[in-house]
């Protein structure tokens, strides 16, 4: 049984029709709700505006592969606040229910059902990803029945399936060292194959956000308004003491 959800305009009904469909899983960037963990080291103003940053070039990474269409998926309380943010680059759609795991689920049964789609969710803070890792996903997608994207402290980056499995995310194990592991003993019980992309990092903690910088220094122009975010940081005196 899928999750109903209404689709806002045209434009939305269209995606996910026998079609590869980028969503990018975002919340509006409002202080204090976003990137939390990065807070414990920086200014709230600074993560917000950080986190404007990293979601801006998300989108654009996300839209630059060919024959792919993309929207990003929120909170339904935060719907107004992205569209706002977002402008008229991608559709929003809200969520049904609250936390990553309704979201997730919402995602699939929203843009899946006909077996035919592709659909990649991942996260809104990801534009170090290469391009590479994505198309790699819609690839595996041809022959499994969900992607998977590891990170390398237990949770993933990325998940992508053809369908809804409205019982394969748990509720209990998002956002912990077991989220992957969660994910895998559901796709078992119900007899899902699974693939992986190569294991990544997500930018949650001031040793990730380090390593971002230190890779921007090299190739701005990957996400270059994070990019130009962290140089202006580091630029006041800020790099050493916050991360």
């Amino acid at each position: 049984m899928s999750i109903p959800v209404e689709a806002p305009n045209e434009m939305i009904r269209d995606l996910g029709n026998g079609r590869r469909t980028l969503v990018i899983m975002a919340k509006a960037p409002r202080p204090g709700m976003v990137k939390t963990r990065l807070a414990r080291r920086l200014p709230v103003s600074a993560v917000t505006g950080l986190y404007r940053c990293l979601l801006d070039d998300t989108i654009t990474l996300a839209r630059s592969l060919e024959g792919v269409e993309v929207a990003v998926m929120c909170p339904e309380t935060d719907l107004e606040d992205l569209e706002r943010t977002v402008g008229n680059r991608v559709p929003v759609v809200p969520q049904m229910g609250n936390g990553l795991a309704p979201a997730l689920t919402s995602v699939f049964a929203y843009f899946g059902g006909t077996g035919y789609s592709r659909i990649v969710a991942f996260n809104s803070d990801s534009p170090h990803l290469p391009t590479t890792v994505l198309e790699a996903s819609f690839q595996l997608l041809e022959n499994c029945d969900v992607v998977v994207g590891p990170t390398h402290d237990g949770g993933y980056y990325l998940v992508g399936a053809k369908m809804s499995h409205p019982h394969l995310f748990s509720t209990d194990a998002m956002g912990t060292a077991n989220a992957l592991e969660a994910l895998l003993v559901k796709a078992r019980a119900l007899g899902l194959c699974v693939r992986f992309t190569d294991p990544f990092y997500d930018i949650d903690e001031a040793a990730d956000l380090s390593r971002l910088a230190e890779e921007l220094q090299l190739t701005p122009g990957r996400a270059p308004k994070t990019a130009k975010w962290l140089s202006e940081w580091a630029s006041a005196g800020h790099a050493n003491k916050a991360f």
